[in-house]
């Protein structure tokens, strides 16, 4: 089956790849895929009907990067950088992912957090280009003959949201596309995943924001949020198309709220390989992040005491990875479950209190904080006095929750804290890296969730690591596809944090993460140690059996260049 129903990539006699095309002329310019714009050669422009419909001057790939950069380089604000980055994939694919290679630090606040964030509350008026799926109730009737119509036939990698919870912006409606198209890039840039086989998809089940029905502008559906079981209904019959098209294509869900993130996690991942990376994603690379923090400290991870603000689809995902990592490190659950403070919005989550099933977990019993004195529901500042936190995780959304008295607090109990502000975006941080080193003399070990500037500090510069989901999520992807996983399991996400963890003690082992330019190195680290995960765990499809994981995953590895166009007989 051709990868795409106008083009194919065929291997000729000379052992060299070819792009087979059925479309030439200004078509054949249309196609994003295979437009190479004005490197297609003399010999090509005549074969392919493009002769007078390009400038005359031929320019490699590295030519129009240098071109492309430019122009990106004179865009004035962050949003105006963002469409210009999209108007670049929107036309030529392969030259955008070669630009975002080239400038993967630079350019991954714009194509991802925090600037996707404004993105996605203007996505309807920025909209130019169609770019992925999008089903609704309008049309989910016909997912299958949508699917089937669907341009690439081997798609592996899906990621999906029904934009209900935007990082920390809420429901946006169809906006929320622009997050997978982010998450998407990079897939490719950072996780080697080929776009010929990958696929953004808008669950657009409505949206209960008055502004975007009532707005002109507004391209989604508009109506009111699917709920109960017509929500879960519309996910089921979803996920069944995408089985029956594409059986081995791993979905990744983004952004669903909290009362429906869990239910659709563990309601499809036995179904077919999925997995949530609010939920998974955010509690693997924050486990990467103490674990080297407790390395730096020479306290081990199971002496630690940890206090997580926020009890979200993040925060929950977040408490479950740390008591894994605790239980790793020598504790019983119960014991790894003592050392974990959980709270909402109304405080510490406690056993007697009314709770929602997902946080019940992670409740402390009353006796345990009986002696407290502090209440039915501790907060944040009496939690981590009475509890002795040496950790301080924020996924709460609030900003300037994490206050000057409550770091002292964690400072009085450790000589180095740990403080980890990692809700996005940046405006939404519990607290700034600034103000947290101020507040400790510079002894608190900080990482964001998004990019902070270099603190300068009594004389020193503290670079702010960013926690940030990328180091994680496109190995754990790459990785499960490269060894046709049928589905993805709690071992292989812990497979994919130890991973990170690994590689900044080898390679930075005075930092809590590696630096995003990193990122492609880190995601080979990491989609290595899921394919052995999930050989380990018996989820690994037939190929894991004829090659080591890392020769697996190298070949699976896709770089943008331009192939020699054909035109199909």
């Amino acid at each position: 089956m051709p990868l795409c129903q106008f083009f194919d990539i065929v291997r000729g006699p000379d052992g060299q790849d070819r792009m087979v095309v059925a479309v030439d002329g200004i078509a054949l310019l249309r196609l994003v895929l295979i437009n190479k714009g004005t490197a297609f050669t003399r010999e090509e422009r005549a074969a392919l009907g493009l002769d007078g419909l390009l400038p005359p001057q031929v320019n490699d790939l590295e030519l129009q990067v240098a071109r492309a950069y430019r122009g990106y380089c004179g865009e004035p604000t962050r949003l105006a950088k963002y469409q210009y980055l999209r108007g670049v994939q929107e036309r030529q694919e392969i030259l955008f992912y070669a630009l975002l290679e080239r400038h993967l630090e630079e350019m991954l606040p714009i194509v991802y957090t925090p600037t996707v964030g404004e993105a996605v509350q203007k996505f309807s008026a920025l909209y130019q280009n169609p770019r992925g799926l999008s089903l609704s109730p309008e049309n989910i009737d016909r997912a299958d003959d949508i699917l089937a119509r669907y341009p690439l036939n081997d798609v592996r990698m899906i990621v999906a949201t029904d934009s209900s919870a935007i990082l920390g912006i809420g429901d946006q409606g169809w906006g929320g596309l622009a997050i997978p198209i982010g998450k998407l890039a990079l897939y490719t840039s950072g996780g080697g995943v080929s776009p010929f086989h990958t696929m953004p998809v808008a669950l657009d089940v409505g949206t209960d924001r008055d502004d975007l029905l009532a707005d002109p502008l507004y391209l989604g559906t508009r109506r009111r949020r699917l709920r109960g079981s017509e929500y879960v209904e519309f996910i089921e019959r979803f996920v069944r198309a995408v089985a029956r098209r594409w059986p081995r294509a791993v979905i990744q869900w983004e952004d669903l709220a909290k009362d429906t993130a869990f239910t659709v996690l563990e309601s499809f991942r036995g179904q077919h390989p999925s997995f949530n990376d609010d939920i998974q994603g955010t509690g693997a690379v924050a486990l990467a992040g103490v674990t080297a923090a407790a390395r730096i400290v020479g306290r081990p991870l199971r002496e630690q005491v940890f206090v997580v603000h926020g009890a979200g689809a993040g925060g929950i995902g977040v408490a479950e990875m740390i008591a894994r990592g605790l239980v790793a490190d020598g504790l019983t659950w119960e014991q790894a479950c003592a050392r974990l403070f959980v709270l909402d919005s109304r405080g510490l989550l406690v056993d007697d209190r009314p709770l929602d099933d997902y946080k019940r977990r992670f409740a402390q019993p009353r006796a345990r904080i009986a002696a407290w004195g502090a209440g039915s529901a501790p907060d944040l500042l009496a939690t981590v006095t009475h509890a002795g936190a040496t950790a301080l995780l924020g996924l709460s959304g609030t900003p300037g929750a994490f206050t000057e008295e409550v770091v002292r607090a964690t400072l009085r109990n450790t000589p180095r804290p740990i403080v980890f502000p990692l809700s996005n975006p940046t405006s939404s941080a519990e607290a700034t890296p600034a103000d947290i080193l101020a507040w400790t003399d510079g002894a608190a070990l900080v990482a964001a969730g998004s990019p902070f500037a270099p603190v300068v500090l009594g004389g020193s510069t503290h670079i702010v690591p960013q926690g940030n989901n990328a180091f994680v999520f496109p190995g754990l992807g790459a990785g499960a596809i490269a060894c046709g996983a049928t589905r993805i399991t709690d071992g292989m996400v812990m497979a994919g944090s130890r991973a990170v963890a690994d590689y900044t003690a080898t390679h930075y082992p005075d930092a809590l993460y590696p630096p995003v330019w990193a990122l492609p190195a880190v995601s080979r680290e990491v989609a290595i140690a899921v394919v052995e995960a999930a050989v380990r765990d018996g989820v690994a499809g037939p190929e894991a059996s004829t090659a080591s994981p890392a020769a697996l995953v190298a070949s699976t590895v896709w770089h943008p260049r331009y192939l020699p166009v054909v035109r199909r007989p």
